[in-house]
């Protein structure tokens, strides 16, 4: 059976916004995608995309590959030219 509920349009800044019940289960801040076809309204949460990268795969697969000690992990000092503005480090 599909429930149905009551919800209120309102001006929120230069937009309107939908209030919607929290029996829902709607968390404050979710991205939504919403489609109108004919006048008729749907929507439904954006799919997460999970922009990590997993690694654990190829641990150890890779030979002579080791971690940087601290002083491998030092740069030194330069100019940087990024777009043509010169940025200065240290």
């Amino acid at each position: 059976m599909t429930k149905e509920y009551r919800a209120k349009v309102f001006k929120s800044g230069n937009s309107v916004a939908l209030r919607l019940p929290k029996a829902l289960g709607i968390k404050a801040g979710e991205e939504m995608i919403v489609r109108e076809e004919r006048g008729k309204f749907a929507f439904e949460p954006v799919a997460a995309d999970d922009d990590r990268i997993d690694l654990t795969g190829i641990w150890g697969s890779v030979p002579g590959l080791k971690p940087l000690t601290r002083e491998e992990r030092t740069f030194e000092d330069r100019d940087l030219d990024w777009e043509g503005k010169l940025l200065k480090r240290g």
